[in-house]
């Protein structure tokens, strides 16, 4: 993994930190467990909002999402509903003045929502990813995010999945054609 500083222009990017709210938080993740997810998603989120970039956190409502029928949905039929607070984004994330929420029913963050219509407004070209799922929600909005024409960072240690081999699928195989595959430190630059 190349871990050049990547010089990004932080006015006109945005950092984008997907579901990384209570009911993912409270999973079994790899190859990164949720603290660490967390923590350098916030890290990266004031790195960002610090040099005039923008910042962008992305919840689903997860007794909303689609499900359709599937060899192995995610939503088991029969399933009892998830807690009150699991599409409340985890306790450690303090949303401040300027940042955005933008609340989503699908694994991408982009289709039904209004997140292309926030990072046009502010002017984004480099969209900077992490979150939980790697293989779900994040790559779901990063493939939406190509097709948009933004610019993509991907926080290879911000992210994780339900299984170490999917992250790492994702991460070495999927995204590196989108975008620039980084640690949290080579993004915020040391």
């Amino acid at each position: 993994m190349d871990t050049v500083n990547l010089d990004l222009d932080m006015t006109r990017t945005a950092v984008v930190l997907i579901d990384l709210q209570n009911s993912n938080v409270r999973r079994a993740l790899a190859p990164y467990d949720a603290e660490q997810v967390v923590a350098n998603g916030l890290r990266l989120a004031d790195a960002v909002r610090g040099r005039g970039g923008m910042v962008v956190f992305v919840r689903v409502l997860v007794d909303e999402i689609l499900a359709l029928p599937a060899d192995e949905p995610m939503k088991k039929p029969g399933a009892p509903a998830p807690p009150p607070d699991a599409a409340q984004l985890a306790g450690a994330i303090a949303v401040q003045p300027g940042d955005s929420v933008v609340t989503k029913r699908q694994w991408g963050a982009f289709y039904g929502t209004d997140l292309d219509q926030l990072l046009r407004r502010r002017g984004i070209q480099t969209i900077v990813l992490g979150g939980i799922a790697t293989n779900y929600g994040v790559e779901s909005t990063a493939r939406a995010a190509f097709d948009h024409g933004y610019q993509l960072v991907f926080a290879e240690d911000a992210m994780s999945a339900f299984q170490a081999d999917a992250h790492h699928h994702a991460c070495e195989h999927m995204f590196r054609n989108m975008g620039r595959v980084r640690p949290t430190a080579a993004i915020v630059g040391g």
